[in-house]
């Protein structure tokens, strides 16, 4: 027995630790467990927050091509080309520019978006191409805004669906 008492004192603080051991294996183990789910809910609050964030932003940029909006940009002496061009070369920047929120759109709507930008730079050439050479810019805006306004409205239809699937999202 003289040998078992040498080891009674470590028996007995082995005895006390164990339950200790084992509630902080268990406290740390629901710590990390609640900083994962907090992480994972940043993540989603994050994502839905980008998402958000593409669908305004590609909503701006829809408006910003409607012709209304674009025929009250640039210089009022520019030569009908020199509009054509400038127009066209705006739009395609500021679409390569917001390119990077297709990730966060459906494709239906990325598709819907690059179709009415290609509508708008189509009927800017159709337009030219249906004027006499001599026709000013102000002519050239008029009937560019009037056959416009006599085709579908793709921009309209595209901006409501836009705001139809944030509205699912959010």
């Amino acid at each position: 027995m003289a040998s078992f008492s040498g080891y009674l004192p470590y028996a007995f603080a082995l005895i006390i630790a164990i339950p200790f051991l084992v509630l902080l294996r268990q406290f740390v183990h629901s710590y990390i467990t609640l900083k994962n789910q907090e992480i994972k809910l940043l993540s989603v609050k994050s994502n839905s927050e980008n998402k958000a964030q593409a669908y305004e932003r590609m909503t701006l940029f829809m408006e910003r091509i409607k012709p209304s909006n674009l025929v009250q940009r640039f210089d009022k002496g520019l030569a009908v080309h020199e509009f054509i061009f400038l127009t066209e070369k705006t739009i395609n920047d500021e679409f390569e520019y917001n390119s990077s929120q297709q990730l966060y759109l459906t494709k239906n709507s990325w598709q819907n978006i690059v179709d009415a930008k290609l509508a708008v730079i189509d009927l800017l050439h159709k337009t030219y191409e249906g004027l006499s050479g001599t026709t000013s810019l102000e002519e050239f805006k008029t009937v560019f805004i009037v056959n416009y306004m006599n085709s579908d409205d793709y921009m309209a239809s595209t901006m409501e669906n836009l705001r139809k699937e944030i509205l699912i999202i959010a």
